[in-house]
């Protein structure tokens, strides 16, 4: 795909597979504000720009301003990872979505590469446990949830700009999971004070064991499903001699 294109994620471990894949080593680390992470992909038809800035809508909106400020954008990406509300969607797993809803505002967003039979993506302001994911399902019909993407659609849309959104499926709808929103801070994880709190709940180490891997294995997913988008056949790769033989991981 030609032109500028902003990648917004939350978390740099949505992004690693995609900026360290061995066939695009031209990805380029830029210095950016603090709380921020920007890779750069420059080639002859424009340029990808990577870029994070934590958890929730005020992180989304500034990891836009960020990209916004290293070029004019052409066209905008929601991605990172996101729930499972329905069992027909795996962890592990990339999907695109077919509309994105702000459960705060009602609003909704057609990303332009929408299908028949792609979920519905529920945007929140906080992390869903098992309950609230149940009552997404319901009240929405909607197979995901993540915390960024709406904020990312409105502001392309305020902008005229083409908005795409590709979600890697971190956890399945009946997972258990701790409460993420008490150790969030600036759109971070607090590590050592979540791990402590960790540490007195041994009954959810299984289910954190399974969170980790499904993570992984689905934000490389996610990467193979940016590729497909961006650079399908790797022409632009190839251009810039940084395509390696036998593909991507």
């Amino acid at each position: 795909m030609n032109g500028n294109i902003a990648i917004i994620a939350a978390l740099e471990g949505e992004l690693k597979p995609l900026v360290s894949d061995p066939t695009a080593r031209s990805w380029k680390r830029l210095s950016s504000s603090r709380g921020t992470k920007v890779w750069e992909y420059r080639h002859k038809d424009g340029c990808w720009l990577a870029v994070c800035a934590g958890m929730g809508a005020s992180r989304a909106a500034i990891a836009f301003a960020e990209a916004a400020k290293v070029m004019p954008l052409d066209v905008v990406c929601s991605v990172g990872w996101a729930g499972s509300l329905v069992g027909s969607i795996p962890a592990g797993s990339a999907r695109s979505v077919s509309l994105v809803v702000n459960t705060m505002t009602g609003e909704r967003f057609r990303p332009a590469h929408w299908a028949d039979g792609q979920p519905i993506l529920a945007s929140t302001s906080r992390v869903a446990n098992i309950v609230e994911k149940q009552r997404l399902a319901a009240t929405y019909g909607a197979g995901l949830v993540d915390m960024e993407a709406a904020t990312v659609a409105r502001i392309a849309s305020g902008r005229s700009m083409p908005f795409y959104c590709f979600k890697a499926v971190s956890d399945e709808a009946n997972d258990k999971l701790p409460d993420f929103d008490r150790f969030i801070e600036q759109g971070q994880l607090k590590m050592g004070p979540f791990l402590l709190n960790l540490a007195m709940h041994p009954a959810l180490w299984a289910s954190m064991v399974r969170l980790g891997r499904n993570s992984r294995k689905s934000a490389r997913s996610l990467s193979d499903a940016i590729y497909d988008w961006l650079d399908e056949h790797a022409y632009i790769r190839k251009s810039t001699g940084d395509y390696t033989e036998g593909g991507r991981r």
